[in-house]
């Protein structure tokens, strides 16, 4: 989130209004092949008239091959090219792929374990497990696990297999496969499109957390609103404890991304495609320069499974150390892991025939609805598990996908608060120690890096997570599952 600092967007841009949660973009200028489309209340949509969202929505509407129309989401956001909450679509053979629309931090995602506990039963061994965790699982800018080695071969293999390689070397359970996006291994990965820079930053990053918004976080599900649905996820009752991972590719898949933008701007010149943003930069699908980014990104996208994979192993070992029982007595079962920054290839109805599409989502959730294949087995009869995380101190939430999603958003909606400023203006307004003293004072405890992260991500830095979701909801593009508030926060 807040990849750059907030500017002022250089016209003002027309908006339609549809309905209360839908505001069109209309076609005001002659680059533009599509209208954009905004989901957002008029407050959530006021912020975004602070900066260059609405600007960047409209941008991404001059992409070649681009349906329907460029989407901002309600926690939409200024980004690198596309505004973060940003989806669009485009044709697969005469469509481009644009890095902007996935962006550096490629598969940042979110990964919920449900257990047995309640929070009655954690609460007094919650300090000496968070500390347990904070050991355990590497946080901050540089961390690393020292007794976690993989060599250079390892690291192809990881990037090509995903979670599945971590499963086969004793990380994890069989069955965690199933509960991820793509089966935590998505296709396509060729490490050799893959830089020497971006592998040497990859290799010793497995199995942390990071710095920024980055965090885990022990939780209680406070309220459940689809009891039927909850129940298929695993989560069973209000005061239920759960273990919630947010973090992404590392070092690996940022570098990824630079090395592809520089490769992307010639392309936009070898190819003659007219953007009106150089951050837009992008090739044609079936080139050379796309296809070899798309199997980078691949690469990028399983490291990060993996990476919340290792870190969800190093969280059972924790309980298991701080409790001395085995982690299986207390539940710790993947709901599910779902990515965030990411291109795919999707099949989604178009004017009224079936598309194969380029779909981005930066900053976006994935939501299919019941009945789609994509779905684990065991959720198919209800829809995706959409896992959204709000701001540091506050709710995050469960929700479901949902059939109006794949007729409005390509089934998607949004992936967190999305941020009301820059992390330096954060840092001038707010002191990490008081932020620390708030949490705990009302019971959260706070194990952190740094105390200036904990400046960048007080809660009032980012926009009410439960207005974002109350928008999805009423636009119906994922519905309310349960809502998760948390006991124990670990920031990097």
């Amino acid at each position: 989130m807040g990849e750059s600092e907030s500017r002022r967007a250089p016209e003002e841009i027309p908006l339609e209004k549809v309905n209360d949660y839908a505001w069109r973009i209309p076609k005001y200028k002659s680059g533009m092949r599509v209208p954009g489309m905004v989901f957002a209340n008029e407050a959530l949509l006021e912020k975004m008239k602070t900066d260059r969202t609405l600007w960047q929505c409209t941008n991404v509407t001059w992409l070649p091959g681009i349906y329907k129309h460029a989407i901002t989401l309600p926690d939409g956001h200024e980004g690198y090219g596309f505004p973060i909450g940003g989806v669009a679509a485009t044709d697969y053979d005469e469509g481009v792929i644009s890095p902007g629309g996935v962006g550096y931090d490629i598969n940042c995602g979110v990964r919920l374990l449900a257990t047995t506990l309640t929070e009655k039963e954690i609460r007094p061994k919650l300090a000496p497990l968070a500390d347990t965790i904070f050991r355990n699982v590497p946080s901050g800018l540089g961390s690393r696990r020292k007794d976690l080695t993989i060599s250079s071969a390892d690291l192809d293999r990881l990037a090509v297999e995903g979670v599945p390689w971590l499963i086969k070397r004793g990380f994890g359970w069989p069955e965690d496969a199933e509960h991820c996006e793509e089966r935590g291994c998505m296709a396509d990965a060729d490490p050799d499109k893959v830089s020497s820079t971006a592998k040497r930053r990859g290799l010793t990053q497995i199995g942390t957390l990071g710095s920024g918004n980055h965090f885990l976080e022990i939780q209680k599900v406070d309220k459940i609103y689809n009891p039927k649905t909850a129940k298929a996820f695993g989560i069973t009752q209000e005061g239920q404890v759960t273990v919630m991972i947010h973090c992404g590719s590392r070092g690996f898949g940022h570098q990824v991304c630079s090395d592809y933008l520089r490769v992307m701007e010639h392309a936009v010149q070898k190819y003659k495609i007219t953007l009106p943003d150089r951050e837009l930069a992008c090739a044609p699908g079936s080139s050379n320069e796309a296809r070899d980014y798309f199997q980078a990104m691949a690469c990028a996208v399983n490291y990060a499974f993996s990476n919340r994979h290792a870190i969800m192993h190093w969280v059972r070992q924790s309980f298991q150390q701080v409790f001395h029982e085995p982690p299986e007595k207390f539940g710790l079962k993947l709901v599910y892991d779902v990515a965030h920054n990411i291109a795919k290839v999707e099949t989604h109805k178009i004017d009224g025939g079936e598309k194969k599409v380029w779909v981005h989502r930066k900053g976006a959730t994935r939501a299919f609805p019941a009945g789609h294949p994509d779905i684990p087995a065991d959720y198919r009869s209800e829809g995706q598990p959409v896992l959204i995380p709000g701001s540091m101190g506050t709710s995050s939430w469960v929700l479901v996908g949902s059939e109006k999603a794949m007729d409005l958003t390509f089934g998607s909606t949004a992936h967190g608060a999305g941020r009301m400023m820059s992390r330096s203006a954060a840092k001038r307004q707010y002191w990490g120690g008081d932020v620390k003293a708030a949490l705990e004072k009302r019971g959260i405890v706070v194990r952190a890096a740094s105390a200036s992260v904990l400046a960048e991500e007080a809660d009032l830095a980012y926009k009410n997570v439960d207005v974002v979701v109350d928008v999805s909801d009423k636009i119906g593009i994922a519905t309310k599952v349960a809502r998760l508030v948390p006991l124990a926060v670990v920031k990097g």
